[in-house]
Formats: structure tokens, C-alpha cells, sequence
């Protein structure tokens, strides 16, 4: 009989977990419960799921408030009650509107006022005050004790013991933003919110049968369900099952032309016939053909895309262009995207640009209606530093005093109040803070969305549900992924800069002729990757040196081993050495010939999810649906992360009936544990591998206009700067921004690269906006004056643009146009120009000839853009040591102790098996070339990296697999040229004497 019942999903209130709730129950004996979390249906779900494992019936509604103001309590009398509450609850949200102080006329729901908020005559039939027991003595002086019939027991249970309440205290603080000594009472609920045991209601409420027997009878009258893992998404495509099948047959036709000719193989044919048998029988007809509209809008738009993940397992999805892998040509197998023992729903994700990816969730949402469709909404949750930190705000610790919290060790000697927020911060750890949304997750349902969820409404103004992915999964709801990735983004700008640029065309998704293409191979192989996607890093450029990965399966195969957890356990290394020893290949198959057999493609080393399935079903004998337990427990989304210690002794149990030997057994185990939170499905890697190569095909004959691409699109892995070092490489002439050539974005001009304003830091976007349109509509400007006749801009931003240079056509210095600035601004801190018949020409001064550093250029350059295009890096060195190794040169000193002068470009720190900091260094070269380096431990410790610019690198150079490094020794920065002070040159013995 408790009608007031609230988890931790009453954001900032609740203090109890869903299984909390429930165990708190079944300690109390209690029969019934209903959920009514303040204004959130995230818990429903869930608890209608669970109730019958604790004997439960469920009932749901919500708890409708303004702030911690209780207006009333909605319960659902069913299913089309919920649906009401959920309308009214998201109606609200999205107006970010207060709920009046009466309800609305529900047809399906019972109301609950709290006591003394209405009187008896303003009730209707469905409409009830809630008596807290703390609230009976006032009864027997109220009009209600003759007005019975309208009573009901309400024992609201928001927490379980004292301790509770203190955490609940602080949520409320939290939320309030102020000192748990300044709390109002009215923010908090009351101590008495525990649930009693069962039956002592009845006892406190004895003299009152009518009320008891009201409770009872509306818990009695109650009742929900939702049939679970059952597919509730759009029922059909075009109005009709059998028409969507005929339409997804004949598209399927359509892809077989476009995909293999005019006469696709038997073995394609075959596996596109399997695939819609079970696609059919598994009512995904639907699913398919949004997917293919979706692409097919795309397409008619010019939106690049790529069709990732799981999905790339199925032909028919190649077949309807939603995928660009072609499942045959990498043996994927359909089953592990959809198949009879999977008990999840399949998803696509399909990656746009960026910029396009909100226009594509438009189009969902106008195609199949907002009622019917939402984004999928996601948890924030308190973490244990972050709490440190709000909790030391709440007791009014002094920053530094929290930040002492933060870093402590010794808890001992900590203080009271200390104490109390690290006790505190433990126990609100992982509660939910508050909704957010998903990062690309959208579910179109067949019932309206308000059938399973009340949603909010995000600033971008799409519907979102109070559930997250792994609910939607629970009732039924298959997602589309719709994510924004600025690799595409890159893509796309390419190509119009190109067609721009050059005048010529390209077909993107001409991925067979990409693979076979020599210079992209070429740049494969070398590791000459920058920019391309996620081949640029440094640890890819390395594996895929070592690897001599010049075609299409070893890319794909690189893209996944070197996940974390491939690369952590030694089985990166070990695929590697496979790869190039075919003895080590012969041994590994003569010690595990049983586990060998299954993963011949990559030498006997799981490298995808598919291989642990397959290791799974094959060797330990697991069904499928075991096996796909252990692929959902690689995710680190997935919420049971238990899943492979539940299999785990069903796993042993089968190998040792199978009579493996026991050490064997264990390192099969040792790899498969490898995978979790980090594996990839060999779909996933492929499409991946099929950006890379279309990004690789465009830098290997668009190289200027594709860096160019990327400076626009934020970069990549690396700083802008080094892009633009890129497109220097490959013959670019870089300038800085100009006034009458440069745009927002940086832009090219045969091989004159214009960097863009955007790029200028402190730079107002309002002035770029004012001077480009100015410009475009009025003209390129003749002069300084004319620039200020015609743009309001205050002396510091003008001050900007003549220190990068802007103005350089004006064939002015800097200093010379500065003297011009302020005595044509004069005291005025901003002009604000008018416009006039006849411009008045500003007498011209002959200046006499005004010092200037060579370097001053390089140093404005590094103070607005970041880094200097004048000159190189080198340039600016005070005192460069005479020293000429260049990079290229390292492959003859193999095994020798050199020193070379490296610019840094990253650095990668990590940890050893023991803990120990070591990093890895890239460095460029005099030539402009990349050095790659690496700092162990003690190393590390006592040569620390001091920020960017030029450093001395003493170290041993070594080779593992092709791939040439310095294992550092010695590490300096070199100091830069300070213009303000004499020279700084290299004293002697600064730095030891370099030689070879």
C-alpha cells in the first residue's frame, strides 16, 4: 500500500536504486508498491520488468512537482493511464512550464493531493487527498473525518534509514546550489519517508477502515505490462509487411547491378536470398528499408555517409548501399548482426558530416512523424572526484582545501568535515544526476512514444526519452545510430574544394578501384598517413609500418588489434610476429591446432568480436546465444558488466569435457578476457578501413586540397599547425590571413593556401562577419583608411589583423600601419563608420625607417594563430646546435647513438605493467620529416617534456619491424630567441657537448 514510492531517478531527490527499492520490499514484506518518481518515468520500465522476480504487482505513475512543491501524484490504472501520464508529464517539461495546483481530467488515472492542498467539493470521481500517518491527529479536528471516501494512505518512501536521509540532504543541496546549513526545510522531504513493515499502516490507520479499504482498492484496481524483447518498432514501411518485403526484393536487384555487374556470382545470390529469408522471418523488413530511405535522402542531398558497425555483416544492407563493405569479400557472417538465438535487436550506425548529421535527424523525425519518434535519452551520473568537489562546495570548504581532498592518500589524517565528504562522495557515486541524450541513438516506434516513456526536449528541439538505450533495447526498441563524425566532414569538404580547385569530379564510393590503387598503397605501407582519419596516429603509423599493411584485409585487421585490450594483452605483438614469421604461424598451429583451425585468417589470434564468438561456439561448445552473452560483455555500455564471469564456468566445464588441456584452456580465456570493453566486430573495422581509404586515395592525388579539408574541419589527431606543416611538405604556399583574399576558412588558390580567420585566436567573429561582408558587397578594400571608412572595430581587434599581417597588400609594415591606426582612430576606442558622398583622403606621413626583427613576424604569428608560418621552428632557436642528422638518415645508424634536433609534434604518456610513466615522443625534422621516440621510465622521470618547440634528442636508434625509433637517453628544449633581451645563446656546458 505504498502509493508514493521514489528511486534515485528522481533526479537530485531519490536515494534509493531501482534493486534497492526492491530489496527494501522484500525485507519489509511488502505486497505492493507504486513507483512514482518526481516528474521521470526513467525507472518505469524497468520496474514493471522486474516486479514479478520480487512477487510484485506493478503499478507506475509519477509524482508531479514544482521544484521539491508536491502538486499531486498520478497512478496509472493501466496501460493507457501511463500513456496519459506520460503526455502530460513531456508536455510540461517541453514548455518548461510549473503544473497548476489541479490536475487535469484523466480518464485512465487516479490523482493523489497531498493533504490540506484541495477541498472535498473540487474533487472528481478519479480524485483523492493522501493522510500521511504523521498527518492522522489533525483528522479528528477537519471537515474530512465525515469526508472518508475521498481518503487514502499515503507513505511516501524516498529513503531507507538516516543515513539515507543525509544523502538525500545533500542531493537537495546540490541541486539548490548552496550550503547544506542554508537548506530550506521546504527543499527537503520529511525524516518519516521509510517504508514501515508490512501491515503497520493498517494498524496506525485502524480506527479508520474507509481509508484503508480506499488504498486497498485502487492497488486492486491497477494494473500494467509491456511484453518485453518483443519488437515494437515502426510494424511497416510502406503500410504493408508483405509490401515491404517486395520493395526491399526489388531494391535488392537494383544494389546486385549497382554492387556486382549484371552478373553477380551464385555465392552472392545465395547469401542475399538467405538473408531476406530471415530478415522476413524476423519482421526487420521494416527496419531495413527506413535505414535505405534514409541513405537513399542522403544520396539526393550530396550528404556523405558511411554505414558502420555489425551492420556490415549483412549483404542486403551492401545490396541497399546502407553498408560499403561487401560481407563475401572479409567472410562476415550474418548471424553476428541478426540471427534466431540473439535475444537484442540489430542497429545500424551510419556516420554523417557533422554539419549534415542534424538536417538527417530532421528528416526522421518529419518522415515518420514526432509522436511516433524520439532520440534515446542517457544517464549523467555523479563520479567520486566530482562529488569530492560539489560536497566540499556543500559543507563550505575553501578550494583549497577541496583540492587537497582530491589528491589525498592518507584518509587519516583527514578532518571531520573531510571525513564526512569522502564518506559521502562514496556512497552518491554512480547515482544518476540528472537526463541526458544519447550520443546518436533515435527509436521510431509503431504506438506513439508516449505509450513506454514521457520525454524532454533538448535545446536542438527533437523529442527525448526519459529511458536509455539499454531500456529500449529491453522493450523492443532497435535504434538508429545516427552520428556526426568530422572524418566525413573532411571527405565531403574535399571534394567541393577539388571540384573547386581543380575543376575535376570524383566517385567516393568507387572503394574497389581505392584499394587497388598504388599510391595509396604506397602511403599505407610507409605510414605516410596524416590526416587520414584514424590511420594518422602515431601508434597506427607504426603498426601499420610493421605490418607492411598495404591492402585492404590488413588494414582492416590493424584497425582492430590495435584496440587496447588486443594491444595490452601481448596479442598485437604476437599477431605481428605471426605475420612476419611463417615459422612462429606453424608453431602456434601445432600447439593449439584445435583453436587454429577457426582463426586461420589472423594466425590463431582473436582479433574481432566475431573470432571470440566463434572460439566461444566452436571450441568451448557455448550455444549462440551463450556466445552472443560474452559479444553484448565486451561493451562497456552494457549494464550486466558480469556477463563473462557468468559464462565463464560454463566455459571451463565444456573445454574440460572436451579434454583440452587446462593451461590451454586458461590462455584462450586470457585472450578472450582481453576484449572486454574494447573489440571491435570485424564489420566495424571494415568500414572503417573504407574511410581510410577513401580519405588515403584523396590525399595521395588531392593532397593540398584534402589538408586544407582538415584545417577547416578542426584537424584530427593532431594541433592545425601541423596540417598546415603537411600541406607545406606537398608544395603548399601558406599565408597568413588577408583582408581582401582570406575567408573565414582557410581556402586554396591553385597552391596558395590562405589561412582563414577562423584560425585567428581573440579575433571577434562579429568583426569577420562585418569586413566579409563588407567586402563581398562593396568590394576588396584599397587601404587602411578605406577598410576603417567602411568597418566598425575597435584598436585591439584592428591591432590583430595588422599584426598577422592582413594588410600586407597596403605593401606597409606592420609598424608603419599601427602608427597609422592609432592616428587614424585617434582617441577613439572604436570607429564606427558612415557613409558619405565623397570620401575625405587622410593626409599620408612619411616616416623615417623603423627597426625590426626578422623574427617579429614568426612571434605575432605564434600569439594569434599558435604557431609560425614565416618562418620554421628552427629558425627561432637561439643558438641551433650545428648538428644536420635529418630523419631519413636514421635507417643507416641503426644500432648507433645519435643526437638530432627535433620540433615536437605529440606526446602519448602511459604507464607500464608496474605503473611507471613512460611516454612516446613524435618530433619533426630539419626536412620537415617525422621522428618517432620513446622514454622509458627512468628516462621519462628525468628528461620531462617542457611544453612545444625545438628539442635535442640523444638516444639509441632501433628498428622493430621496419619501423625506425630512438630510444631516447638525453632530452633537451632549446631556448627561442627572446627579442626583448640580448641573446641567450647556449652557454657552454648548458648542454653537453653532441657528437656522432
Amino acid at each position: 500500500m505504498f502509493l508514493n514510492c521514489h528511486t534515485y531517478y528522481s533526479y537530485k531527490f531519490g536515494t534509493l536504486s531501482l534493486t534497492g527499492l526492491f530489496e527494501e520490499a522484500k525485507a519489509k514484506n511488502a505486497s505492493s508498491l507504486v513507483l512514482t518518481d518526481v516528474n521521470s518515468t526513467s525507472a518505469c520500465l524497468d520496474f514493471i520488468r522486474h516486479c514479478p522476480e520480487y512477487n510484485l504487482k506493478p503499478i507506475v505513475g509519477v509524482d508531479f512537482r514544482n521544484g521539491a512543491l508536491q502538486k499531486y501524484i498520478g497512478i496509472a490504472r493501466n496501460n493507457e493511464g501511463f500513456k496519459e501520464l506520460n503526455e502530460h508529464l513531456s508536455s510540461h517539461l517541453h514548455a518548461e512550464e510549473d503544473f497548476q495546483r489541479k490536475a487535469p481530467s484523466f480518464q485512465n488515472v487516479y490523482v493523489i493531493y497531498p493533504y490540506g492542498s484541495v477541498g472535498y467539493h473540487e474533487l472528481k470521481e478519479n480524485e483523492f487527498v493522501g493522510l500521511r500517518p504523521s498527518q492522522l491527529s489533525k483528522l479528528l479536528f477537519s471537515e474530512w473525518r465525515n469526508q472518508q471516501d475521498k481518503l487514502l494512505i499515503l507513505q511516501p518512501v524516498t529513503f531507507r534509514h538516516k543515513r539515507d536521509f543525509n544523502v538525500h540532504r545533500l542531493l537537495r543541496t546540490i541541486d539548490n546550489n548552496t550550503l547544506l546549513s542554508r537548506l530550506p526545510k521546504s527543499e527537503e522531504a520529511q525524516p518519516d519517508e521509510i517504508m514501515p513493515m508490512e501491515g503497520e499502516l493498517e494498524k496506525l490507520f485502524y480506527n479508520y477502515p474507509r481509508i484503508i479499504e480506499n488504498t486497498k482498492r485502487i492497488v486492486a484496481d491497477c494494473s500494467i505490462g509491456f511484453q518485453f524483447k518483443t519488437p515494437k518498432n515502426k510494424r511497416s514501411f510502406t503500410g504493408s509487411i508483405a509490401t515491404d518485403f517486395e520493395l526491399m526484393k526489388q531494391e535488392c536487384q537494383v544494389g546486385l547491378t549497382y554492387r556486382f555487374g549484371k552478373h553477380p556470382s551464385q555465392s552472392v545470390i545465395e547469401r542475399m536470398e538467405k538473408e531476406l529469408k530471415v530478415i522476413r522471418e524476423l519482421n526487420y523488413c521494416s527496419y531495413f528499408l527506413i535505414n535505405w530511405d534514409l541513405v537513399k535522402y542522403a544520396r539526393s542531398q550530396d550528404f556523405y555517409y558511411v554505414g558502420r558497425g555489425s551492420g556490415a555483416n549483412s549483404m542486403v544492407a551492401y545490396l541497399l548501399r546502407i553498408t560499403d563493405v561487401d560481407p563475401i569479400e572479409l567472410d562476415l557472417y550474418f548471424e553476428r548482426f541478426i540471427n534466431h538465438s540473439r535475444s537484442s535487436p540489430p542497429d545500424f550506425d551510419i556516420d554523417f558530416s557533422s554539419r549534415d548529421r542534424n538536417k538527417m535527424t530532421k528528416y526522421i523525425f518529419d518522415r515518420h512523424g514526432y509522436q511516433h519518434t524520439a532520440l534515446v535519452g542517457s544517464y549523467n551520473t555523479f563520479q567520486y572526484r566530482s562529488m569530492l568537489r560539489e560536497l566540499g562546495k556543500v559543507f563550505g570548504l575553501p578550494a583549497q582545501e577541496i583540492d587537497k581532498l582530491q589528491s589525498t592518500k592518507d584518509y587519516r589524517n583527514v578532518d571531520e568535515i573531510g571525513q564526512l565528504v569522502l564518506k559521502y562522495s562514496q556512497l552518491i557515486r554512480d547515482f544518476p544526476s540528472h537526463l541526458s541524450v544519447h550520443s546518436s541513438g533515435i527509436v521510431i516506434s509503431e504506438e506513439p512514444i508516449s505509450t513506454y516513456t514521457a520525454t524532454i526536449l533538448p535545446p536542438k528541439g527533437f523529442p527525448t526519452t526519459h529511458f536509455s538505450m539499454l531500456e529500449a533495447e529491453d522493450i523492443g526498441l532497435a535504434k538508429f545510430d545516427i552520428l556526426g563524425q568530422r572524418g566525413l566532414s573532411k571527405i565531403k569538404d574535399s571534394l567541393d574544394i577539388i571540384r573547386k580547385n581543380k575543376g575535376e569530379s570524383i566517385d567516393i564510393y568507387d572503394i574497389s578501384r581505392f584499394k587497388k590503387d598504388e599510391k595509396v598503397k604506397a602511403l599505407l605501407k610507409q605510414g605516410k598517413t596524416i590526416g587520414c582519419f584514424y590511420v594518422e596516429s602515431p601508434a597506427m603509423r607504426m603498426l601499420l609500418t610493421k605490418l607492411e599493411a598495404e591492402d585492404y584485409l590488413r588494414l582492416v585487421a590493424a584497425s582492430s588489434i590495435i584496440r587496447p585490450g588486443v594491444a595490452k594483452s601481448g596479442m598485437m605483438r604476437e599477431y605481428i610476429l605471426r605475420y612476419r614469421d611463417p615459422e612462429r604461424r606453424k608453431a602456434a598451429q601445432k600447439a593449439l591446432p584445435e583453436l587454429y583451425k577457426y582463426l586461420e585468417e589472423t594466425y590463431g589470434v582473436m582479433v574481432y568480436q566475431e573470432d571470440v564468438i566463434k572460439v566461444a561456439h566452436y571450441f568451448a561448445g557455448l550455444t549462440l546465444a551463450e556466445a552472443d552473452v560474452l559479444r553484448r560483455g565486451m561493451s562497456w555500455k552494457f549494464k550486466q558488466r558480469n556477463e563473462f564471469g557468468k559464462i565463464r564456468g560454463k566455459f571451463f566445464m565444456n573445454c574440460v569435457e572436451k579434454e583440452y588441456p587446462i593451461n590451454m584452456v586458461k590462455e584462450v580465456w586470457k585472450q578472450i578476457e582481453s576484449f572486454a570493453n574494447y573489440a571491435f566486430s570485424k564489420g566495424h573495422s571494415a568500414s572503417y578501413a573504407v574511410e581510410s581509404f577513401q580519405a588515403l586515395y584523396l590525399k595521395a592525388y588531392y593532397p593540398l586540397e584534402y589538408m586544407v579539408a582538415t584545417i577547416n574541419n578542426g584537424g584530427g589527431f593532431y594541433r592545425p599547425e601541423l596540417y598546415v606543416h603537411e600541406a607545406y611538405m606537398h608544395g603548399g604556399i601558406i599565408e597568413v590571413p588577408c583582408i581582401n583574399r582570406s575567408q573565414v576558412y582557410t581556402i586554396i588558390e591553385g597552391k596558395s593556401i590562405f589561412l582563414g580567420f577562423g584560425l585567428m585566436k581573440n579575433l571577434e567573429s562579429a568583426v569577420i562577419d562585418r569586413a566579409m561582408f563588407e567586402r563581398e558587397n562593396n568590394g576588396k578594400f584599397r587601404n587602411l583608411q578605406d577598410f576603417l571608412n567602411r568597418v566598425p572595430i575597435s584598436l585591439d581587434q584592428l591591432s590583430i589583423l595588422i599584426k598577422i599581417g592582413a594588410f600586407r597588400f597596403t605593401g606597409k609594415s606592420k609598424k608603419e600601419l599601427l602608427w597609422d591606426a592609432h592616428f587614424l582612430m585617434g582617441s577613439s576606442k572604436k570607429v564606427r563608420p558612415e557613409r558619405t558622398l565623397f570620401s575625405q583622403e587622410v593626409k599620408e606621413f612619411v616616416l623615417p625607417q623603423l627597426y625590426s626583427h626578422k623574427l617579429e613576424g614568426a612571434y605575432d604569428e605564434i600569439e594569434i594563430l599558435g604557431f609560425p608560418v614565416s618562418v620554421p621552428p628552427f629558425d627561432m632557436v637561439d643558438g641551433l646546435p650545428p648538428f644536420d642528422l635529418t630523419a631519413n638518415m636514421l635507417r643507416h645508424l641503426i644500432g648507433e647513438m645519435v643526437q638530432i634536433i627535433g620540433y615536437l609534434v605529440h606526446v602519448k604518456r602511459t604507464r607500464t605493467s608496474t605503473s611507471k610513466i613512460m611516454s612516446f615522443g613524435t618530433f619533426i625534422d630539419l626536412e620537415g620529416n617525422w621522428i618517432d621516440t620513446v622514454q622509458f621510465p627512468n628516462i621519462s622521470t628525468r628528461y620531462p617534456f617542457s611544453g612545444p618547440g625545438c628539442y635535442l634528442i640523444k638516444g639509441l636508434v632501433v628498428v622493430e619491424f621496419g619501423f625506425i625509433s630512438i630510444e631516447t637517453s638525453e632530452l633537451y628544449r632549446l631556448p627561442n630567441v627572446n627579442l626583448d633581451e640580448p641573446s641567450t645563446r647556449l652557454k657552454k656546458g648548458a648542454i653537453k657537448e653532441f657528437k656522432y
